[in-house]
């Protein structure tokens, strides 16, 4: 009945106002004795949680889930999912306005002047980074264990030092005393390089993000870097964006060019989320095999310079030596008059460099024919293979194929085909190609030669390493820059004159 007072458990009364979000009143006077009746009245208020968001973070590739997972559909690791808080994900403000301020727009023309570079006194490595390092900007440089990662930026930073810089070197993987060896093994050590060991971010953003910074920081490695702020371990996706993300922004208010030092995965990609190569400004790849003396630095990212420019070193007692002169350092070893070697004319950035191509053709031992490839692409081996057997009728179906790049260097451009291709036609034949021919021309699925670019700058640098004739497409001859030019529309055309030259000396 309407306004009937009832007797009421006091226990119910309590646990049924609390799921509501509400207040209760009248529950002291329920809980005396003197009070068996009492009435309830509930007053909403508007309230708020505030709650950390988190995500679900792939350590192995950096890929983010909305919850837990066993496995990676991105990458497909398993057991690599783990929970990071959102950075900057806070609860909107009660009441709180969404609206920005107003953007002011300048033109694309500026009258500044372009900072002046930092040059590291080491050729082919300023080649590399467009003329020098920029303030203000970072460098990545990635690359195998052993190859010459710390060799390289140590010398860079004494360079700077010496040069009256203010240098710091970080290191979060060796010892200060295993630093100082390698400068006194390399004739470094009186260079007044500021030396630490760190690996807190915050302790380095203490001691340098102020007045009077250095110009150039090394910090190696990226993957030693922690933040207190986050809870996982170093090296993990969310520890490498925050300590990423922290040197970033000191080099970007300081106008300190900060080089970073990181691993690889044993695909050879740099260990670490993709986000952390955008977030840099040049990113660096070291190449070449540990047992040969060269090495190969080539710009896979640059803000400031071309990218896929590449530096030449030789390993030596003293470090890394530039070599300005890449070609004769890679046909230093060729030996001439051996069927399937091929000089190709390539360009690596903006330098046109010869390299020798090696092929070698037998009979496949266990019936299924194998490829092996070094220094080139295996899937566009493959497609040359098929063009030359469904083109050109050569049976490559039962022989086993070795392809080698001479020097440790990767060739990347399509204008290598047409080497290949003469490399392996002249080890099936055991015909030799003219040791004084270059070959460059793209290969198509039709089996015809397609022009390639920068020609002019390949036969100038065949013409000085004294090179007489060229092999090339048919679509790209004209001038010949002194060189005798021989065109070739069809990759057909190729292989029926190894194959006349191969009745010649057999009859």
């Amino acid at each position: 009945m309407a306004g009937e007072r009832r007797p009421c458990n006091p226990q119910l009364v309590l646990a049924l106002a609390r799921p509501c979000g509400g207040t209760y009143i009248g529950a002291e006077r329920a809980r005396a004795a003197s009070a068996p009746l009492f009435s309830v009245r509930f007053l909403h208020r508007p309230f708020s949680v505030t709650r950390a968001r988190t995500s679900y973070v792939c350590q192995a590739c950096g890929a983010v889930y909305a919850r837990w997972a066993g496995r990676c559909e991105a990458c497909g690791a398993w057991n690599t999912i783990v929970e990071e808080p959102t950075p900057g994900a806070g609860p909107a403000r009660a009441g709180g306005s969404s609206r920005g301020k107003s953007l002011e727009l300048v033109p694309l023309a500026g009258s500044e002047a372009p900072p002046p570079r930092l040059s590291t006194a080491i050729g082919e490595l300023d080649r590399v980074l467009g003329g020098g390092l920029v303030p203000g900007s970072v460098v990545l440089l990635g690359g195998d264990p052993g190859i010459g990662k710390s060799t390289l930026t140590l010398q860079a930073a004494a360079a700077l030092a010496q040069s009256g810089e203010r240098v710091v070197y970080l290191t979060g993987e060796e010892s200060i005393e295993q630093v100082r060896l390698r400068a006194r093994r390399l004739g470094l050590a009186a260079a007044p390089v500021a030396l630490a060991a760190a690996t807190k971010v915050e302790d380095v953003l203490a001691t340098l993000d102020r007045p009077g910074a250095p110009a150039l920081l090394v910090v190696d490695s990226i993957q030693t870097m922690w933040s207190e702020t986050l809870e996982a371990a170093p090296g993990t996706v969310g520890q490498l964006r925050a300590s990423a993300q922290a040197l970033v922004g000191l080099a970007k208010k300081r106008g300190t060019a900060v080089l970073l030092i990181g691993h690889v995965t044993k695909e050879g990609a740099i260990a670490g989320p993709k986000l952390l190569e955008h977030m840099v400004d040049a990113v660096l790849y070291f190449e070449g095999e540990r047992g040969e003396a060269f090495r190969i630095l080539r710009a896979v990212k640059n803000r400031f310079g071309p990218a896929n420019e590449i530096g030449v070193f030789e390993m030596a007692e003293a470090g890394l030596l530039p070599v300005p002169d890449a070609s004769a350092l890679f046909l230093s070893r060729r030996e001439e008059g051996v069927a399937g070697s091929v000089v190709f004319a390539g360009i690596e950035g903006s330098r046109p460099v010869l390299i020798e191509i090696q092929a070698l053709v037998g009979p496949a031992s266990f019936g299924t024919a194998r490829r092996a490839v070094v220094g080139w692409d295996p899937a566009r081996l493959a497609m040359v293979l098929a063009v030359l057997e469904v083109r050109c009728g050569l049976v490559m179906g039962g022989r086993d194929v070795y392809l080698n790049v001479a020097g440790g260097l990767r060739i990347g451009e399509p204008a290598a085909d047409l080497a290949v291709a003469a490399a392996i036609v002249s080890a099936v034949f055991g015909v030799p190609l003219p040791s004084s021919t270059v070959v460059f021309g793209e290969v198509g699925l039709a089996g015809e030669i397609r022009a390639v670019g920068q020609v002019g700058a390949r036969l100038k640098e065949a013409r000085k390493l004294g090179f007489a004739r060229a092999l090339l497409p048919a679509a790209s001859l004209g001038e010949g820059f002194g060189l005798e030019l021989e065109g070739v529309s069809r990759l057909l055309e190729l292989v029926e004159r190894l194959d006349r030259k191969r009745e010649r000396k057999a009859g």
